[in-house]
């Protein structure tokens, strides 16, 4: 069995920093792309970060160049560093991944239960 667990979310105040970690764990072949979501109260779930097993990587508008996706394989975590937060970035957020559980089976997605991140004024 997979599972994600994120970690890292609380209260921050505005122009802080806050850095989420995710980590993989179970039945585990390979982890291709890694992601980070994060949904707002009425909002739909939106895509912050992506990256690649390939090492590409692809941003929200409203995160360029204020967050940063990034992996450690070795230990099968996955992280967001914000920074300069914002009031609009509160939300909860999602890490996700996909997982190719054993050799030959096929790779599906599979969500954390999400971390919420409050961003005061």
């Amino acid at each position: 069995q997979v599972q994600l667990v994120e970690s890292g979310g609380g209260l921050v105040q505005a122009g802080g920093s806050r850095r989420l970690s995710c980590v993989v764990s179970g039945s585990i072949n390979s982890i291709n792309a890694v992601g980070w979501y994060r949904q707002a109260p009425g909002k739909q779930r939106e895509l912050v970060a992506g990256l690649t097993s390939g090492g590409s990587t692809n941003y929200a508008d409203s995160v360029k160049g204020r967050f940063t996706i990034s992996r450690d394989n070795a230990k099968n975590k996955v992280y967001l560093q914000m920074n300069s937060l914002k009031p609009e970035d509160t939300a909860v957020y999602y890490c996700n991944a996909d997982i190719q559980p054993w050799y030959g089976s096929s790779p599906r997605l599979y969500w954390g239960q999400g971390t919420q991140v409050t961003v005061s004024s």
